[in-house]
C-alpha cells in the first residue's frame, strides 16, 4: 500500500470512528437533542458564546452567511425562548446588539457538561498507556488546528 493510500485509509477510518462516537453521544439525552432549536438558532447561540456573549446583527449575519433580515427572524425566535436578549448598542444607537441570556449560557453549559460526562465515561475504560497516547494525539490535533486558524 502506498503512503498516500495508507494516509487516506487512516483518515477515512478516523472519520468513521468520529461519526460512530457521534451516534453513541446522540443516544444519550443531550440538551441538543431535546431542545427545539433549529441548526441556525443553535449557531447563533454558539456564535454569541464564542464572541463573549454579545454580537451585532451584522456580525451574526456575517457569521451565518445570511442577510440581516434572516437574522431578525432567528433572533426573534431565540428571544421567545429566553435564550437571548436584544438592545441598542450604548456606543452607537443605530446598532442593535444581541446578547446571550443566563438561560442561553446555562443551555450551552449543560450541552458541554453532558458531552464531557459522556466522554469521561468512555475514557474511564481506557488504560493509562492508551490515555497517554490519546493525550499526545489530541494535543497534536489541537496544534494543527491552531496553525490552520493562523493561516
Amino acid at each position: 500500500m502506498k503512503v498516500n493510500d495508507e494516509r487516506e485509509d487512516l483518515i477515512r477510518r478516523i472519520a468513521e470512528t468520529q461519526r460512530n462516537l457521534g451516534r453513541v453521544f446522540a443516544q444519550h439525552q443531550s440538551p441538543l437533542f431535546t431542545s427545539n432549536l433549529t441548526m441556525r438558532q443553535l449557531k447563533v447561540v454558539m456564535l454569541l458564546s464564542v464572541r463573549g456573549g454579545s454580537a451585532s446583527g451584522q456580525e451574526i449575519a456575517a457569521g451565518l452567511g445570511v442577510g440581516p433580515g434572516t437574522v431578525t427572524g432567528i433572533v426573534d425566535r431565540l428571544l421567545a425562548q429566553g435564550l437571548v436578549s436584544r438592545h441598542e448598542d450604548p456606543h452607537d444607537r443605530r446598532v442593535r446588539r444581541v446578547e446571550l441570556t443566563a438561560a442561553g449560557a446555562a443551555f450551552l453549559e449543560e450541552v458541554n457538561s453532558v458531552g464531557s460526562q459522556q466522554m469521561r465515561r468512555i475514557m474511564d475504560h481506557l488504560d493509562t498507556e492508551t490515555l497517554r497516547a490519546l493525550d499526545e494525539v489530541t494535543r497534536a490535533i489541537w496544534a494543527a488546528a491552531e496553525k490552520l486558524g493562523d493561516s
